[in-house]
């Protein structure tokens, strides 16, 4: 799936596998300017360098072809998402998305409190990951 964020092959149905709330989401939206082999490579050296940084929790990404691409990244505290947007290899990706790559974007960074959701039989939760949860009475 060519242009899809950080990984180009991942299935579209794959949800991140995130402990208890709570802990943080970086969500990045972007639109492309064009299908480049180098976003491409750039994408997979991101995914493979940030696997490796303290505080990342996991991924899930999605873009449909031209239009408006999401990456939500999950962190464990604030201070692993600053430490990864300093980051001198990120720094580099940064500098050419914003000179050859995107036609905009916006990033947005979230603490996430609840995770409810529905995985097709799998009632603990999305992917095995975190359960769960009922909304109470009431709702939320």
């Amino acid at each position: 799936m060519p242009g899809s964020g950080w990984v180009t092959d991942r299935p579209p149905s794959v949800f991140a596998r995130t402990p208890e709330p709570p802990y943080y989401a970086v969500i990045f939206s972007s639109i492309l300017r064009g299908d480049d082999p180098a976003y491409q490579r750039m994408a997979r050296r991101m995914e493979e360098w940030v696997v490796r940084q303290p505080g990342f929790l996991g991924f899930e990404t999605a873009r449909s072809p031209g239009e408006l691409g999401i990456t939500v990244s999950f962190w464990d505290s604030l201070e692993a998402i600053a430490l990864w947007k300093a980051e001198s290899e990120h720094q580099i990706a940064q500098r050419r998305g914003r000179e050859h790559w995107y036609a905009g974007y916006v990033i947005r960074v979230a603490r996430v409190e609840q995770v409810r959701g529905f995985s097709p039989g799998n009632e603990s939760g999305p992917a095995g990951g975190t359960p769960m949860r009922r909304d109470p009475p009431g709702g939320r």
